[in-house]
């Protein structure tokens, strides 16, 4: 794509979400840390439901990292993937209890670095606690890429790489919530509004299916 249109986009995006904030809910970085390991696969919404009553058992590093595994699971169990997210959730914990502190490392080396702590969070975590430059690539960004033509990448990372050669660095992170809002809102895997999209005109997707 080349750089006019990817900026066309961007300013129409901006435009429509300005301020295109998290539907998680937290109130630290490492409540933030938790809510993004178990959004995989699931809702924000459901997330929300769930946290709102973990956090009232536990939602510092040092009583997660205390926390056996089966007791996490149960507060866990309907967001799906429990048992990985759980081990995950309680491995980061212990690191940064043992190496960071008790306090959420603030670059995406050290995030990254945390037991079950892959990419996609790291870079959530990265741009909304600390305000960094990043792209997180969930279904929604994989998917409203594609179809605008930002990326014809076959994997996550290819278009996490694509978006980053495509878009401003200081819109990084704006982008990503404005592309999941979008993919929410308008541009849904399965009937997507592009009739009401106002971005149908620079759309590879909708020009394609004749639109």
């Amino acid at each position: 794509m080349i750089k006019k249109k990817a900026l066309e986009i961007t300013r129409i995006l901006t435009e429509i979400y300005p301020n295109p904030i998290p539907a998680l809910k937290f109130s630290s970085n490492f409540e933030l840390l938790v809510a993004v390991i178990l959004s995989a696969q699931c809702t924000d919404a459901r997330v929300n439901k769930v946290t709102a009553v973990l956090f009232e058992r536990a939602n510092t590093p040092e009583q997660f990292a205390d926390m056996e595994q089966e007791e996490l699971e149960k507060y866990v169990f309907s967001c799906g993937l429990y048992r990985s997210k759980s081990a995950h959730i309680i491995s980061a914990a212990k690191d940064i209890v043992e190496k960071f502190d008790g306090k959420v490392p603030s670059n995406l080396k050290d995030l990254q670095s945390l037991s079950g702590v892959g990419r996609k969070t790291a870079n959530v975590v990265y741009s909304v606690a600390f305000g960094g430059d990043a792209i997180a690539v969930d279904t929604h960004v994989f998917r409203v890429s594609a179809r605008l033509g930002f990326s014809d990448g076959t994997t996550p990372l290819d278009t996490e790489k694509r978006l980053m050669q495509a878009l401003p660095k200081e819109k990084w992170s704006h982008m990503h919530h404005a592309l999941i809002f979008h993919g929410r809102q308008v541009c849904s895997a399965r009937n997507p509004k592009c009739s009401e999209c106002k971005l149908s005109a620079l759309c590879k997707y909708y020009s394609k299916k004749g639109g």
